[in-house]
């Protein structure tokens, strides 16, 4: 069996800032709050290799991997993978960006399997992934919405 996940947010923003923002790969500590530290390996082209190092979870134990993550700034989509899969037997995803009439709607598709040996199975795994994109997402949302707020000119007088 393998695991798959669909999780959606839309995004009151551009999507020029939603794509840049979530492409800051480095900055990946300040956008999501599960992430202590993002290190960018190497980078050629529209490919970025990063560590990845999640902050300790709930038995102080600290996940940390490498990932190759591939964006195609032209038809919207980021294409990533694991390359040290850890408990995984291989994490793929997809981000796909598209200009919505209430800003940016933004879908991460990820599919999965868990090794045999792996602490736990795709089923708790889907679970696990659903529960969490939702509020990586939500977190994700607002820090670009403020952003983008941040970003707009004040009205002035003479306006």
């Amino acid at each position: 069996m393998a695991g798959h996940t669909q999780n959606e947010i839309t995004i009151a923003a551009p999507v020029d800032l939603v794509w840049d923002m979530t492409n800051d790969v480095a900055n990946w500590p300040e956008l999501f709050s599960e992430y202590a530290s993002a290190e960018i390996l190497s980078q050629e082209g529209n490919k970025t290799t990063f560590r990845l190092t999640m902050h300790p979870d709930d038995n102080g134990k600290v996940w940390s991997w490498v990932s190759e993550r591939e964006t195609h700034r032209d038809t919207l989509n980021v294409r990533a993978r694991r390359v040290e899969t850890g408990p995984f037997a291989h994490m793929n995803i997809v981000w796909q960006y598209e200009k919505v009439r209430e800003g940016t709607r933004m879908v991460w598709t990820q599919d999965f399997a868990m090794k045999p040996d792996a602490p736990v199975d795709d089923a708790w795994m889907t679970n696990n992934i659903n529960q969490n994109s939702k509020v990586q997402m939500a977190l994700i949302r607002d820090r670009i919405e403020q952003a983008a707020r941040e970003r707009r000119p004040v009205p002035t007088l003479s306006d």
